[in-house]
């Protein structure tokens, strides 16, 4: 299945949920904020949210500062 992953086309397995897709790109527990299709998903909904051929996924790290 291919994916739009913050402008870059990649491949994953066919039934993949964010969480994996966090977890295959080393970011699970990293502060980040994720975005499918121009529609932010709550972490606590990224294990059961399903990706789908050819969504667009953007990816967002928090950055602290003060």
């Amino acid at each position: 299945m291919q994916l739009i992953i913050n402008g870059e086309s990649r491949d994953f397995a066919a039934d993949i949920s964010i969480a994996q897709l966090l977890e295959q790109s080393d970011l699970a527990g990293k502060r980040i904020a994720v975005e499918v299709n121009q529609q932010i998903i709550p972490k606590g909904r990224h294990a059961e949210t399903r990706l789908q051929q050819g969504d667009k996924i953007e990816i967002i790290h928090a950055i602290g500062g003060g």
